[in-house]
């Protein structure tokens, strides 16, 4: 889009409230964003900055349908990316694990370049109990992304324990220690 006429007429408008939420005014822009979406429905940019901001604002119930609407409109890969993790997570937060980890393997699956996806499962996957999975998880991604030359020596061996880890006696299909 190169000619300023095939700018959306509420793109620089949005692009004002995101640069306002940037520097910590979440609380002040929310009313902001609300109006924009009263005046542009249906705009999946928008939905996704609504519910981006009430996850900063601790409000994962209100988020989730915002992030749910922007998904259903259409999102670029970046802004999908975002919006998957983020209902993933808030959906881990209103304790819906099993579709949180749905909607997490999916991010892993449609973007395996993002890593991100894999450190939120770990984290669905120790509210789920599976603590042995969620850290074997977590050390792989760890294993895979990390050019620290002190981990980087020892990844093999990294990997070989996390091979091993056995289930904690709280997990799932763990045996019980009397």
């Amino acid at each position: 889009m190169s000619p300023a006429s095939e700018i959306p007429h509420w793109k620089p408008e949005l692009d004002a409230i995101v640069g306002a939420r940037a520097h910590g005014q979440s609380q002040e822009i929310f009313p902001r964003l609300t109006a924009l979406d009263e005046r542009y429905p249906n705009v999946a940019e928008i939905n996704f900055q609504l519910a981006w901001t009430c996850d900063v604002l601790d409000r994962p119930a209100e988020a989730l349908p915002y992030y749910e609407k922007a998904i259903a409109l259409g999102l670029s890969p970046n802004e999908l990316s975002g919006a998957q993790l983020g209902l993933g997570s808030t959906l881990r937060l209103l304790g819906q694990l099993p579709r949180s980890a749905d909607v997490l393997r999916s991010g892993q699956l449609q973007f395996p370049d993002n890593p991100e996806f894999a450190i939120f499962l770990t984290l669905t996957l120790h509210a789920q109990g599976r603590q042995t999975e969620a850290l074997q998880l977590a050390l792989e991604t760890l294993c895979a992304t990390t050019e620290d030359p002190g981990l980087t020596a020892y990844q093999r061996a990294i990997r070989h324990a996390a091979a091993k880890l056995s289930p904690t006696r709280l997990e799932p299909g763990a045996e019980r220690v009397s």
